[in-house]
């Protein structure tokens, strides 16, 4: 069964025009619902508490006919590129496939658009779209870490980051896959309307008020011990002992196995290597600490068994993106928001 659905203005902008931003967001055959519904979501919604100078949103047909849609539909959209002339924020959401050819039309109305002083945001796959212009080159961009080797093996003179959320750069911003499109977009309401109108976008969403560009997309989090494992009991202890140097040996030593029989079944047991399982449980019991309280990051370094505040950066930068301190703000902002009345 196939439905279909007609992409119109937002109706609230009919009754009560708005003075803001100009949103267009592409509409394509293959069009990818969730992330042209996060930007729906974040700049098409009714938000009268905004005022009158809340974002303008409408949608553009980049393809001739009715256009399929990820999940059966079949969409239609009021305008064709043409408005692209009008935008001031042009939103990619996806695009049907990374191996899909870009038109030459579209790749100049962007580079029009862009030359005039309009926003250029991608999201996901939208990158391998705003690459085809070569608006991108020599500049730094992300997409979904699936996706990037095939970036930058047919964008050469792009740098691609497939390690951070979003990034912008001169007008262009890119975001990696699903979830992170949420991320920039918030981003981009916050540089347009200020922090307290981010956060109150992020509520509603029952989001995070804040993330930066430069976090991970993902995290390597401490695997969680198999019941019955052999291994668990001594997983409880470096637990409670994390300030302890913990040795190959003595770790074999706790399970009465020989040094290599123990790293055998520790990786079994939770898929990384001793050194690296402690290093995320280490860095976990650190960000508890940075939001439990003020103490100082030495101290919070000596607590958790990395004996420095250097070394806790070190790790701590590389599997989160933030600094402790920055972690630590952006802990104390999120949790300093008052919740919205129900």
């Amino acid at each position: 069964m196939t439905i279909s659905v007609k992409i119109m203005t937002n109706p609230a902008q009919i009754t009560a025009p708005l003075g803001g931003p100009l949103v267009v967001a592409l509409v394509y055959d293959g069009l990818c619902t969730f992330e042209f519904g996060i930007v729906t979501e974040i700049f098409g919604l009714s938000r009268p508490e905004m005022g009158p100078g809340w974002y303008r949103f409408s949608s553009c047909a980049v393809d001739e006919g009715p256009m399929r849609a990820h999940g059966g539909l079949v969409v239609t959209a009021d305008a064709g590129p043409e408005l692209l002339e009008e935008a001031d924020i042009i939103v990619v959401p996806g695009w049907r496939g990374i191996d899909s050819a870009v038109s030459d039309g579209l790749c100049e109305r962007l580079r029009a658009s862009h030359a005039r002083g309009a926003r250029l945001v991608s999201l996901c796959s939208g990158a391998f779209v705003l690459a085809a212009t070569g608006l991108l080159d020599n500049g730094v961009a992300t997409t979904h870490w699936r996706y990037a080797d095939a970036l930058r093996t047919r964008y050469p003179a792009l740098t691609v980051d497939e390690a951070s959320l979003y990034r912008s750069h001169d007008g262009i911003f890119t975001a990696a896959g699903s979830a992170a499109g949420i991320d920039l977009l918030i981003e981009i309401v916050r540089r347009d309307f200020g922090a307290v109108a981010a956060n109150s976008v992020a509520r509603r969403l029952v989001m995070p008020a804040h993330r930066t560009g430069g976090q991970a997309q993902f995290l390597e989090r401490p695997v969680a011990r198999r019941e019955g494992s052999e291994i668990a009991p001594l997983l409880d202890t470096i637990r409670a002992s994390l300030i302890r140097d913990w040795t190959i040996d003595d770790m074999a030593k706790e399970c009465r196995m020989s040094s290599r029989t123990f790293l055998r079944r520790f990786t079994e047991a939770t898929g990384a290597t001793p050194g690296d399982w402690i290093i995320a449980e280490r860095v976990a019991a650190a960000r508890q600490l940075l939001c439990q309280g003020a103490a100082r990051t030495e101290d919070i370094a000596c607590a958790v068994g990395f004996g420095s505040a250097h070394t806790l950066r070190h790790h701590f930068r590389r599997k989160l993106g933030l600094s402790p301190t920055e972690y630590r703000a952006r802990f104390i902002e999120e949790n300093s928001q008052k919740p919205e009345a129900a």
